[in-house]
């Protein structure tokens, strides 16, 4: 089979300004900001325990704005 044969190139589209549902969703929380460090930090360190202070920046803003009550979460 020549490269050319069964081959079709993904090729990456530039109409990503406009938010998706996912970040839309995100950002209805009011807390888009907390959950990026949150995810970075995990992302850097790959351990959550290392994480415990963006953790609970994240999890005080949750409460904040009321989203405990929406996603009817429990705390632990």
């Amino acid at each position: 089979m020549s490269k050319s044969e069964g081959y079709t190139p993904v090729v990456a589209s530039n109409d990503d300004d406009e938010p998706d549902d996912w970040d839309k969703r995100i950002f209805s929380t009011g807390c888009a900001a907390e959950q990026l460090k949150m995810n970075d930090c995990y992302y850097e360190k790959r351990d959550w325990r290392a994480c415990k202070k963006d953790m609970e920046a994240f999890r005080e803003c949750w409460k904040r704005h009321g989203n405990d009550q929406r996603t009817e979460s429990k705390d632990v």
